[in-house]
Formats: C-alpha cells, sequence, structure tokens
C-alpha cells in the first residue's frame, strides 16, 4: 500500500521492548510498527537497553514467534550496533568521540539540571570475546539519570579509552545522527518515551523530524483538570513545543493539555490502533457472537498494579452475586499477592480465579461475556477496545482518559470513577438481562472501529504529512 504513508524512514524509537514487560506501552509501541509496516511505511524499531545481543535475539524472536513482529521491521539495539567486529567501539561511534569537542548537540541538554557527579559507579560493556567497547555512569537513586552528563567512555579495539560522550543523551543522539546519514530521504523520530523525548528535543538534523507519541497519563491524583501535573512530566511540558508533533491517543486528553498549558506545542491525536477480527461483510454484531462464549463468565485483562484496582472489580463481582457467574483475571504483576488474599478473605476462590498472562488475549475475550476494568487512570484503553471488538460489553468506571472517549458510541456501561456499588449493579445488568446485553453487544464492534488499526494509521498519516510539511520545530 504504497503512499499510504509519506515518503520517509520512519525510526520508532523506545527505550526497551521486552515481551510481557511494560504492559501496554510495549504492545502498543509494537503495534504501530507493524501497522505502519503493513501499509507500506519504511520502518524501523530502536532500543535503548544495554542488555546484551543474546537477550535483544530472544526478545526479537519471542516477538516473531508471537505473530507480533514481522520480518519485514528490524528491531535494532543501539548497543548491538555500538561494537566493531575487531573490537572496541563501532566507528560511528568514535567518530561522534572525535566531533564532542565541537558537538553541534551541545545545547540539547540545555534544559537539564547540571549535576555535580553523581555517578556512583561504571559499567564496562564487552563483546563476546571479552573486549571492552563502552563504560556508562551508574547513577542510582536518581529519576533524572538520564539527564546526567557523567562520561561515557568509549573504548579502540586495543581497549584504550579514546574519549568520552557527555552522558546519555549525547550517547542516543550520536547514534540518531548516524542512522539518519544513511538516509537520502527525510527521517522522522517517532519518539515513544517522555525520558528519550527530553533527551531530543534540543537535537536538530536537516531533513529530520521528531514526532512525540504519548502513551499515559500526565496528571497526579484525582486526575481532575485542575490536579497537579506528575512531577516527571512538568520538564516535559516546557520542552514539547520542539517536537514536530506531539500525538495523544485521545481527543479528551489533547483538549485537557491545550486548555492548561496553552497551544504553543503542536498537539494532534491518533490513537493506538487495535487490529479487529474479520466479521462478516455489513461487520454487524450477528457476526460478532462467538460459539466459545461461556454465559456468565466475567474478564479482565490487565497488569496487576495498584493503579489498576483490580480490588473494586473484585469486590463489585462478589457484591453483584450472580448465580453461575465467574470472574477471570488475566494478567500479573505486583499486586497478585494481595489479591490473592483478597479472593481468600472474601471466600470466593470457585468463583475468581487469577489466570496470570496470556499470550492470547483474544482467545481470552473470545470466551467472554462481559469485560470489567476499575483502572485509576487510562492512556487510551487498548484492553476495552479489544473487548469491544471481540462483540463484548464493557463495565468502566468513568475516567481520565480513554474510557469515555471509547465507549461513546456505545457498547458498554460507564459508572462514576470509584463507585463500586454502581460497578456491580451494571455488572448484575449485564449478566443477567439478556435484551440490555444484546444491544450493547450489537454496538460493540462498531465502538470499536473508530480505534481500529485503519482509523489509527489513516490519523498518524495525516500526522506526518502535517510534521514533513511544516517547517522543523529545532
Amino acid at each position: 500500500m504504497s503512499g499510504f504513508f509519506p515518503d520517509a524512514a520512519y525510526l520508532v524509537l523506545s527505550s526497551r521492548l521486552v515481551p510481557d514487560l511494560d504492559g501496554g506501552y510495549t504492545i502498543a509501541t509494537v503495534a504501530r510498527a507493524r501497522q505502519m509496516a503493513a501499509r507500506g511505511a519504511d520502518v524501523q524499531l530502536l532500543t535503548v537497553d544495554p542488555a546484551d545481543a543474546a537477550a535483544h535475539d530472544a526478545h526479537r524472536e519471542e516477538f516473531a514467534r508471537r505473530g507480533m513482529l514481522p520480518a519485514e521491521v528490524p528491531l535494532r539495539n543501539l548497543f548491538d550496533e555500538a561494537v566493531a567486529p575487531g573490537g572496541g567501539a563501532a566507528p560511528w561511534l568514535q567518530d561522534a568521540v572525535d566531533a564532542a569537542g565541537a558537538d553541534a548537540d551541545a545545547d540539547a541538554d540545555a534544559d537539564a539540571p547540571a549535576d555535580a557527579d553523581p555517578t556512583v559507579g561504571r559499567r564496562v560493556l564487552s563483546d563476546p570475546q571479552g573486549r571492552p567497547f563502552l563504560a556508562l555512569p551508574v547513577i542510582a537513586g536518581d529519576p533524572d539519570w538520564h539527564l546526567s552528563r557523567a562520561a561515557v567512555d568509549v573504548f579502540d579495539e586495543r581497549g584504550a579509552v579514546v574519549g568520552s560522550l557527555p552522558g546519555f543523551g549525547a550517547l542516543y543522539r550520536a547514534w540518531l545522527s548516524w542512522l539518519a546519514a544513511e538516509s537520502a530521504r527525510p527521517v522522522v523520530v517517532i519518539c515513544e518515551s517522555r525520558q528519550l523525548g527530553e533527551l531530543l528535543a534540543g537535537w536538530s538534523r536537516p531533513g529530520v523530524r521528531i514526532v512525540h507519541m504519548i502513551h499515559t497519563m500526565h496528571l497526579e491524583p484525582p486526575y481532575t483538570p485542575d490536579a497537579p501535573v506528575n512531577a516527571l512530566w512538568t520538564r516535559w511540558f516546557v520542552l514539547s513545543d520542539r517536537f514536530d508533533a506531539v500525538v495523544w491517543p485521545t481527543r479528551s486528553q489533547r483538549d485537557a493539555v491545550a486548555a492548561r498549558f496553552g497551544s504553543g506545542a503542536r498537539n494532534l491525536v491518533a490513537p493506538n490502533g487495535v487490529e479487529m477480527p474479520h466479521r462478516g461483510s455489513d461487520e454487524t454484531a450477528a457476526d460478532v457472537v462467538a460459539p466459545e462464549r461461556e454465559p456468565g463468565l466475567v474478564i479482565s485483562v490487565s497488569r496487576l498494579a495498584a493503579g489498576k484496582r483490580l480490588d473494586h472489580s473484585i469486590r463489585a463481582f462478589v457484591a453483584a452475586d450472580v448465580p453461575g457467574a465467574v470472574f477471570e483475571i488475566w494478567g500479573d504483576g505486583p499486586e497478585r499477592e494481595r489479591l490473592a488474599a483478597l479472593i481468600a478473605e472474601l471466600g470466593v476462590g470457585d468463583r475468581v480465579h487469577l489466570r496470570g498472562r496470556t499470550a492470547d488475549p483474544a482467545g481470552v475475550l473470545a470466551r467472554a461475556s462481559v469485560f470489567v476494568t476499575s483502572t485509576a487512570f487510562e492512556g487510551q484503553g487498548l484492553s476495552i477496545v479489544e473487548a469491544l471488538a471481540a462483540g463484548v460489553p464493557v463495565v468502566s468506571y468513568d475516567v481520565r482518559f480513554g474510557p469515555g472517549d471509547i465507549l461513546a458510541g456505545g457498547g458498554g456501561v460507564l459508572v462514576a470513577d470509584g463507585d463500586e456499588a454502581a460497578l456491580a449493579e451494571a455488572l448484575r445488568m449485564l449478566l443477567t438481562d439478556e435484551q440490555a446485553h444484546a444491544r450493547l453487544a450489537e454496538q460493540a464492534y462498531g465502538s470499536a472501529r473508530v480505534w481500529s488499526d485503519a482509523a489509527a494509521m489513516s490519523a498518524l498519516a495525516d500526522v506526518m504529512r502535517t510534521a514533513l510539511e511544516s517547517p522543523a520545530r529545532r
């Protein structure tokens, strides 16, 4: 499908991409690259985590095994490419050291806080033959470690330090500069991480545009329009007008940001797209009913983290008290033991089950009668869209941002945030009222189509055209 995206090299940049780590962030980032490639874009995935090459190979193989990463989309890592075959650092990295004295990126960290020496150690990276190629500063206990200018030492093939780069930012920019120089076409860096965005906000190269994707909430509790901004986002907002586009997953979050922070940044909207199951030509709910659907089965697919508030869903399911109903919670995370203790305390281990991770969420949803989420906040709510795409009605708290946007076209029930009694009543209604369930199931697939990969890619292609046709912002 050539011509869908503007002609450019697209570099999707993430701090790390590890199967079953970082939840929806990893799923959405890999899916974006896959969906772009399916529409003819020349796209590559880039990561900067310093695991060894064997680990990165294993990650690539697992993504491919699951069908998440097609062969035509490379998954490249900075540290894999920082090694010269004959030992020491790769030529592009040694060249970056040679240029560091007259570094054109010297202003890229101008907004970084000056640090005394926060380095508490050095991590020497070696190739499989044991030859060093880089030494990284180890900065513990500092959420702004990525902004440090502590030296990154670069080795030659003899194992001697030939010079250093001023911090992680300079290292990351050196790699991107080398990649950009390889392309005869415009380059779009699709930045998926706030930390990386802070390091790129001052980086400028002819023909390069930076499009910054947003994945999550920027506010602290209670997540109201005037709630405190998360401290990790405060500095980012100061820099946001330097990106060629900032892409929010929902219109409601984009509008809230523009109302509070003004219109200096180029704030656009493109959701994380969910690949829709193929239904009949008329795409009606009659085609959505799966033969494996289990009446009375309530499903949640979520990371077991405090912000997901799965204890609310458990108590609401118990309070709904529908004979024969079963609640399966799919996912894993730090809250597992606490949730298991709650299930035991309530004496409902025969009806509420912690199922662990699944590599087949579509198969899980195909069995579901109702999907429930009681999260405290969202970036978009991929699992809600996936449930709707499977024809499963959704019960959700009306939290910012995502559930209200997604369910605006029907397919679910929104209840007031934190109201467990209302959550229980909505579950009871959908589990006992066949007409209400059928009506919402009828609406579900149509609502999901607004958030489909086709809709998302159309919006993202418009973003890329705007970024490439407008003057660079750095």
